[in-house]
């Protein structure tokens, strides 16, 4: 089985940086796209940030130049680093990996999510 882990999440103040981390874990084969997600209450989950096994990276405008998304491929984690941080920051975020997994006879991709981890700025 493949599971996702966030760490990172908490309070923080206006202006601030927190970092974000997802570790996957199980009978990986290979991992491909890499992303983090966020969801205000009530609403449907946004990109923030995806960032390919190359290392090619695409962002949502409203964090373009204040986060900065990362991944270690050796440890099968990415991550977001997240400065400036604003009020309307403040949501649950999740990590997303599309992962080719072992299976007994063969592989199988799909898309995995983390469980979320709560960001809250405040001002």
């Amino acid at each position: 089985q493949v599971q996702l882990v966030e760490s990172g999440g908490g309070l923080v103040q206006a202006g601030g940086s927190l970092r974000l981390s997802c570790a996957a874990s199980g009978s990986i084969f290979r991992i491909k796209n890499m992303g983090w997600y966020r969801q205000y209450p009530g609403k449907q989950r946004e990109l923030v940030a995806t960032i390919t096994s190359g290392g090619s990276t695409d962002y949502a405008d409203s964090v373009k130049g204040r986060f900065t998304i990362s991944r270690d491929n050796a440890k099968n984690t990415v991550y977001l680093q997240m400065n400036s941080l604003k009020p309307e920051d403040t949501a649950v975020y999740y990590c997303k990996s599309n992962i080719v997994s072992l299976q007994y006879v063969g592989t199988y991709e799909n898309d995995y999510w983390g469980r979320g981890t709560q960001v809250t700025v405040s001002s």
